[in-house]
């Protein structure tokens, strides 16, 4: 099928890779390169990056509500449009251009978790499991019809960018499976890789009743605020691994915290460290206790507490601020 795809981050750029090995993808549209890292030099997207090792042309606009950028995208002729992790909004002229409209990769089971930060927000909510959705796009924000849903369990220990790396790589099937339904519908009992898939695409409303909204993550919440239950924190770590990454602040110092772990039997005043050891720093909080595993220091790097005790010196009885 001849294909425009349309993202912005490494979970993007996995599925472009499928694509790219199944697929005619005719073009790419991705964000406009952002400054990033500690000199601020603007960097291409990783879809972009990908896009250029295989000679694909690159389409770069601010907004998908010109005239030009409509028109570049109609001249491609293309079947279809997969979007995945894109940042802009498909007006409606955009959505129809292609044959067969534009298809979503989603990191959630809609509709659950429709927005920005299905990922990290699943894993903030206790959620046991999350998962993968083709969606049809229409003009809402995630509310399309859904094609095809897969499933995904969220481990006790998994972090966003775990999760992340899982439901990469369940997109990158979906989608393929996907588009080999939707071009060949009668042969949904048969696969070219040789299994059986059993679906069809056959659209299937959401229940609007049951969404909820992922809203991009700020830097703020990262800021733990020790007078909340252990088991919230520790999701919390969890979640904002590798961003925004919580924080606290011991000695005057902010601490980033990338691991840490529930410390049953432990309890005291919120904030404060009830004992300090190789295997972390436990710190009471409004309910249980948290040992801290993985720390870091400004200016240092993310390390074991062993590591990391070495260099901060840290004893029962001292304090997390509590803001």
């Amino acid at each position: 099928m001849k294909i425009i795809f349309a993202g912005t981050p490494q979970f993007a750029a996995s599925s472009l890779a499928a694509l790219l090995r199944e697929h005619q993808v005719t073009a790419v549209l991705t964000q406009p390169d952002r400054p990033a890292g500690r000199g601020m030099q603007l960097a291409a997207s990783p879809v972009k990056q990908l896009a250029l090792q295989h000679g694909l042309p690159v389409l770069q606009p601010a907004t998908l509500r010109t005239e030009e950028a409509q028109r570049s995208i109609a001249a491609l002729d293309a079947d279809v449009m997969v979007v995945a992790a894109y940042g802009l909004i498909l007006p409606k002229a955009v959505l129809q251009l292609p044959r067969y409209g534009c298809l979503n990769i989603h990191a959630s089971l809609l509709p659950r978790w429709r927005g920005a930060a299905p990922i990290p927000r699943a894993i903030l909510a206790g959620d046991s499991e999350t998962g993968i959705t083709i969606m049809q796009m229409d003009e809402g924000l995630d509310t399309g019809d859904m094609l095809m849903r897969r499933s995904c369990p969220i481990a006790q220990n998994d972090t966003a960018q775990t999760l992340h790396d899982k439901l990469a790589v369940v997109g990158a099937s979906c989608i393929l499976e996907a588009l080999y339904l939707l071009q060949e519908p009668g042969l949904a009992g048969m696969s070219p890789t040789g299994g059986n898939w059993q679906n069809r695409l056959t659209p299937v409303k959401q229940d609007n009743e049951a969404a909820c909204y992922a809203a991009k993550l700020l830097k703020s919440e990262a800021q733990i605020d020790w007078r909340q239950d252990a088991q919230q924190i520790e999701r919390a770590v969890r979640a904002f691994n590798p961003f925004p990454v919580c924080h606290a602040s011991l000695n005057g110092a902010a601490i980033k915290i990338w691991q840490a772990a529930l410390q049953e039997g432990a309890q005291g005043e919120a904030g404060k460290v009830l004992a300090v050891n190789k295997h972390g720093i436990t710190v009471a909080c409004g309910k249980g206790a948290l040992r801290l595993e993985v720390l870091q220091r400004p200016g240092g790097k993310a390390q074991p507490a062993a590591q990391f005790l070495q260099a901060v010196p840290v004893k029962a009885g001292d304090n997390f601020s509590i803001n």
